[in-house]
């Protein structure tokens, strides 16, 4: 944890950290994690919006993505359960991750010959799946990201910023042949090529490294620690399977500082999760065209955001993960006031250029800091299952608290410009937080030092 408010380091050494051929396999993963969000979140949108369904309703849709905000129940699981045949050919992180982007691809194919319209019940069911599977993977692809870096605070920010851009990456390419070919081909067609986008990267995912880790050793001693109590083999399984990873996270931490992280991880990107689940009506509504929209939003958004990130993850390490989340969230708040322009505007592309750059910037630089900051409270042992849980906090405002976007907008008469406003003001009372984690960490290193 100290690292997070270690001194400052100097932009030679910040590069220094990307001289490193883990953070392509990193980045390649990330491309993996950042699809589904296409499927189940914008493109959907987009497609929802074509077939004349209200607001409200895409907003409520949004809610299949909550499966993200639960996924910590089952990351335990990833830790601990191995696949047959799969396992001992691609190790305990690939043969999950492989596992679950096949799913994914049968579900896509599932959608494309399903009509929205006339049968929603039907495609929730199957976007509902998909994001199970999505946040099934992103555990294994997140314990990944911990487990290959390993202990090296230095490439925290540098890993972080890999994982963001191959994230954004996988959901702006994709995105921007969904919304480039909608009119033209249809959105069926679109989930076809989807499909087989997915499936090129499930094969990628055959071809990069599994990390070594002393995982096995670090659980069989935890094992050993309840075995005295607990002779029961079922019951010791399902005790450090499920209980000790969470249990290992708050006494690592201490109770004050762990509900306190988890907090200030709920509401910290709590107006960036409204304004994202609401940006495709809004372009929409205000009158941007779906090839507008792929233009700006996904390919110019994909480039600024890949700009950004790397930078923002050189600033981080520069000056530090604390310094990045408050510039970020500051940041943040300003990009939401740059869309209440274009509320005011109307569809002015110029104007849309500049607000799409100065989100993409915010957008990644403070999760390139929030990402780094999360990984440096996880443990080796279960480090999927302690990621999980504290992403799955921040997921939970994502997709389930923003999911009410939609009703607000309604509830504000479709006065978009006092949305946005409202999306800005969220992020100040995460700051004010953040300051005071920043207290707790820095007098538990003075006592630390003490002994």
């Amino acid at each position: 944890m100290s690292e997070v408010v270690a001194a400052p380091a100097s932009f030679r050494h910040a590069l220094q950290q990307y001289y490193d051929r883990r953070l392509l396999f990193i980045f390649i993963l990330g491309c993996s994690s950042g699809f589904p969000w296409v499927l189940i979140s914008s493109g959907m949108s987009g497609w929802l919006k074509d077939a004349n369904l209200s607001r409200a309703a895409i907003g409520y849709f949004g809610s299949v993505t909550a499966v993200y905000a639960l996924n910590f129940l089952w990351a335990p699981l990833v830790d601990r359960v191995r696949w047959p045949v799969l396992y001992p050919r691609l190790g305990q992180r690939r043969s999950w991750v492989l596992t679950m982007q096949t799913l994914i691809v049968l579900l896509t194919l599932a959608i494309a010959f399903t009509n929205p319209a006339l049968s929603l019940i039907w495609i929730s069911l199957l976007a509902f799946l998909i994001g199970l599977f999505a946040a099934t993977m992103d555990v294994a692809i997140d314990g990944y990201r911990i487990d290959i870096i390993g202990q090296e605070p230095a490439k925290l920010p540098a890993a972080a910023a890999m994982g963001v851009a191959g994230w954004w990456t996988g959901y702006s390419l994709p995105g921007y042949f969904a919304f480039h070919y909608a009119d033209l081909i249809g959105w069926p067609k679109v989930y076809l090529g989807l499909a087989i986008m997915l499936a090129l990267l499930a094969g990628i995912t055959l071809l990069i490294k599994e990390p070594t880790t002393n995982r096995d050793l670090l659980q069989q001693k935890a094992a050993e620690r309840y075995q005295q109590s607990l002779q029961h083999p079922v019951m010791l399984w399902l005790l450090v399977t499920v209980i000790e990873p969470f249990a290992e996270f708050f006494r690592r931490n201490g109770l004050k500082l762990s509900l306190s992280l988890i907090v200030f991880i709920l509401i910290f990107k709590l107006g960036e999760a409204f304004l994202g689940r609401m940006s495709i009506q809004f372009y929409r509504e205000v009158g941007f065209s779906n090839e507008q929209i792929a233009e700006y939003s996904k390919l110019i958004g994909w480039g600024a955001t890949m700009v950004f990130t790397l930078l923002g993850s050189l600033l981080n390490v520069r000056f530090g993960v604390i310094k990045g989340l408050m510039l970020g969230g500051i940041t943040m708040a300003g990009s939401n006031l740059m869309f209440a322009w274009i509320a005011q505007v109307g569809p002015d592309e110029n104007l849309l250029l500049w607000t799409i750059l100065l989100d993409n910037f915010t957008t990644a630089f403070s999760i390139v800091a929030f990402v780094a900051f999360l990984t440096s409270f996880t443990g080796v042992a279960f480090s999927a299952s302690q990621y999980a849980l504290l992403a799955s906090i921040g997921n939970f405002a994502r997709t389930s608290m923003a999911s009410f976007g939609g009703a607000l907008v309604d509830k504000l008469d479709g006065n978009w410009t006092l949305f946005f406003l409202i999306t800005s003001l969220m992020v100040i009372p995460a700051l004010l937080l953040l300051l005071l984690i920043v207290r707790m960490l820095k007098q538990r290193q003075q006592e630390q030092s003490a002994e």
